[in-house]
């Protein structure tokens, strides 16, 4: 078997876990909340876009000083006032293609191996996903761009975040970056999406703010329609499946003492910590 049908058996495979261990979902109903980006076949990158846009009738357009997030505002709900924000964690979200990025990586030794066979087997072939494993893999830096997905009335109805090792071009992460509201929740929740072939990864994460204007983004909720992170797999005749994670993260976006912003990345398969990332950002374009 050549290694190109050894990865097409592993991926399938790798959809019908999913399919497993999910339940049936409606996209255009009841679980519209799971309404995402997904690509037919091939390496993801930014292959996803045009399709994205599409789908809202509208357009991609690049260039400009765009943020994930046009105005942090939408985040607003019970408890949660974004005018309480650090400004630089507000222009961060708002102007992010304003920032550039450096970050440091710690696997725990425990998880570490899953995450090398996973960016070995995923992420350097698909170019989506693929965690950072050692320290070094990260040293020269990211390089990001931010596309803005309009809609036909020129509305940025997501951002996608596409980020590269500076060193090598390799895609690290491609994601769509939106505000969505879960069902039942008091308030909207960050939602970011990574495209993968017939499906993605969505990861729902709920705001907070602490006292010194940090904003704390988690994915803690265990059940299903809540916070957290889930995958969904696409099948024949427009069904679809969705699945709840054991994983949960936390991002901190902070001020540190030194005035320079910086994140706090944990990721947790259940109750262990499987990894750490520290990004620090600074302001390049003003």
């Amino acid at each position: 078997m050549s290694s190109d049908a050894a990865f097409r058996v592993l991926d399938a495979g790798t959809r019908a876990f999913w399919r497993t261990v999910g339940r049936s979902v409606d996209l255009d109903g009841e679980h519209a909340w799971l309404r995402a980006p997904a690509v037919g076949a091939g390496v993801i990158g930014p292959s996803w876009l045009d399709a994205a846009a599409a789908a809202v009738g509208g357009s991609v357009e690049r260039g400009g000083e765009r943020g994930l997030v046009p105005n942090l505002s939408v985040l607003d709900g019970p408890g949660l006032d974004t005018a309480s924000l650090d400004p630089q964690v507000r222009d961060f979200y708002e102007h992010t293609d304003r920032w550039t990025m450096d970050a440091w990586s710690s696997w725990s030794p425990l998880f570490q191996p899953g995450g090398m066979l996973v960016e070995h087997l995923f992420g350097r072939r698909l170019q989506q996903l693929a965690l950072p494993v050692q320290p070094l893999d990260v040293s020269h830096g990211i390089d990001s761009e931010i596309v803005g997905i309009l809609d036909r009335d020129g509305r940025q109805v997501a951002a996608a975040w596409l980020r590269r090792l500076r060193r090598t071009g390799q895609f690290l992460f491609s994601g769509a970056y939106a505000v969505r509201s879960l069902p039942g929740a008091d308030r909207p929740s960050m939602h970011v999406t990574f495209p993968l072939e017939k499906g993605n990864v969505q990861v729902f994460l709920r705001p907070d703010i602490r006292p010194d204007g940090a904003l704390v983004l988690s994915s803690a909720s265990r059940a299903f329609g809540g916070d957290g992170a889930y995958v969904v797999v696409h099948g024949p005749g427009g069904r679809a499946w969705a699945a709840r994670t054991p994983i949960s993260e936390e991002f901190v976006v902070h001020v540190d003492d030194a005035g320079e912003l910086r994140t706090d990345h944990e990721l947790r398969v259940g109750r262990a910590r499987a990894l750490r990332l520290h990004y620090r950002m600074s302001l390049a374009r003003a």
